[in-house]
């Protein structure tokens, strides 16, 4: 019998020990003490999208030509307006014009462009309490709104 089996480890001494305990702190605060197990999803692959067969390959196209716009430039302005409040706009250089609700400003000033052979600085918009769309163009710097307006018989 040797001299080393009857006798028991020794006790860590308390040094070790608290650096031990303090290792294992660190570790679940940087890791967390709750556990992190990931959960199973249920899930029915019925769900999932997936395509229906093939691609539909038609020997000819459902329609044959693509629909006429139905906005065009003289659709789109109904009127200019002569009130006023229009009248003193042309002294900002504006013009006021009712045009069609669908019409954005965009187009608004395209058609303004083609009508009345103008330069468009910008379009502000608004619905009138009656439905109709109203905008202000402030015409290019280098265009006179009062001569426009004679042009177009405004004034």
């Amino acid at each position: 019998v040797s001299p080393e089996a009857g006798k028991k480890e020794a006790p860590a001494p308390p040094k070790a020990e608290a650096k031990a305990k303090a290792l294992k702190a660190k570790k679940a605060v940087l890791k967390g003490v709750h556990s992190h197990k990931k959960r199973s999803l249920r899930h029915l692959h019925s769900d999932d999208p997936r395509p229906c067969g093939l691609q539909r390959q038609p020997k000819y196209p459902q329609k044959s030509a693509p629909r006429r716009s139905k906005l065009n430039h003289y659709a789109i302005i109904k009127l200019s307006l002569t009130t006023e409040s229009a009248i003193k706009k042309i002294e900002d250089n504006k013009h006021t014009y009712v045009h069609c609700v669908k019409a954005n400003k965009h187009q608004i000033k395209q058609a303004v462009k083609k009508l009345y052979d103008i330069d468009v600085a910008k379009v502000n918009t608004l619905i009138r309490p009656d439905g109709e769309k109203k905008a202000y163009v402030r015409l290019a710097p280098d265009y006179d709104a009062l001569e426009v307006a004679n042009t177009i018989g405004i004034i």
